[in-house]
């Protein structure tokens, strides 16, 4: 009996070996993404590298027209069967690019909102570019008491890719995404269907230029997020620079009449110039890049534009405070990132680089 007991013992440890290092190999990506998750900032701000692919080329096969589509097809792909939620409340931010006096090309983004912890994700898709972004991880329902320190907490952000607010990949290519206060966008063609986020994640995938990621957005009908109108400023490693807006569900690009662009949360199509708010936050930045035109002394002076753009804490439309909770630097040209946490600009940045 204690031979037959014995060898079952035995038989049971082998089966429970061969399923932890089946579920281990299944999962060898995912639990390596996870791991790599790291808290660099108190304010608060996450790393992570993204091993293995997320399965972009998928989601493009059938696309989504709508935030829960989207959860829908992470939720499946990505999650294996745990719940998510994506929320994108109204947000303000500032945008910018603009040339260094060594001849790089940078691009500024401030994101303004209510407390926002946030990720800075680097991918590497099978079918695509490398890229840097950062994740509101709001988004996906973290705050102040739920960070993602634990394993289950952990397991949600594997939904970032599809969630970026603003990236750079290696072909020297970034984008930002800012809020519109106009009804959503909801394009009914025959085109393939993405969202606001999605289409962030497309031009970092998938775009080696300024004119890539125009064209990459013309073939899929646009529907915006949480039922508001966003626009984005795309620039690249040339000095190339345009915003994307779409006026009554088309289309519409504005190019950059000078050698910089700036944007915010009003429209700057001709036909609807103004629309919007955040002037006072373009018309700050516009003067230091009009006086300089549009030429910087480095990154640090880069930074500066953001800061002067920046927005101390307030009581939204909501009542709830808020204010910039981050300021970033990509350059085109170095493929590197400069990102500043809650305003804390005299404090050293947090540097990542793409090569």
């Amino acid at each position: 009996m204690k031979k037959i007991l014995k060898r079952i013992g035995v038989i049971l440890l082998i089966v429970i070996i061969i399923g932890v290092s089946g579920f281990v190999f299944v999962f060898k990506n995912e639990l390596k993404t996870l791991n790599s998750i790291e808290k660099i900032d108190d304010y608060t701000l996450y790393t992570m590298d993204y091993s293995g692919d997320y399965g972009f080329d998928d989601f493009l096969k059938t696309g989504a027209s709508s935030d829960s589509e989207l959860v829908d097809f992470v939720v499946k792909k990505l999650l294996k069967g745990i719940p998510v939620k994506f929320s994108i409340p109204n947000l303000g931010c500032s945008t910018f690019n603009a040339q260094t006096r060594e001849g790089d090309y940078i691009f500024g983004r401030n994101f303004d909102l209510t407390y926002s912890p946030a990720l800075f994700v680097k991918t590497k898709p099978n079918q695509g570019y490398a890229s840097m972004s950062t994740v509101n991880l709001g988004f996906l329902g973290f705050n102040e008491s739920k960070q993602p320190d634990s394993l289950k907490n952990k397991i949600i952000t594997l939904a970032a890719p599809y969630a970026p607010l603003d990236g750079i990949n290696e072909k020297g290519v970034s984008i930002g995404v800012l809020l519109i206060p106009d009804e959503a966008t909801n394009q009914q063609t025959d085109k393939i269907d993405i969202t606001t986020t999605t289409a962030v994640r497309l031009v970092l995938d998938k775009a080696k230029n300024v004119d890539e990621a125009i064209e990459l957005l013309k073939k899929y009908d646009m529907h915006s997020s949480a039922k508001s109108a966003y626009h984005f400023q795309i620039a690249d490693s040339s000095g190339k620079s345009v915003v994307v807006e779409y006026i009554n569900n088309k289309i519409s690009i504005v190019k950059a009449n000078k050698t910089y662009q700036m944007a915010t949360n009003f429209l700057i199509t001709k036909s609807h110039y103004n629309f919007g708010h955040g002037q006072d936050r373009y018309e700050k930045m516009k003067k230091i890049l009009d006086q300089n035109k549009g030429v910087v002394k480095d990154e640090n002076e880069g930074m500066n534009i953001l800061k002067s753009a920046s927005q101390k804490i307030h009581k939204n439309e909501n009542g709830e405070d808020s204010a910039t909770q981050w300021s970033i630097i990509y350059n085109n040209t170095d493929l590197t990132a400069k990102i500043v946490m809650g305003r804390k600009y005299d404090e050293k940045s947090h540097e990542f680089d793409l090569k």
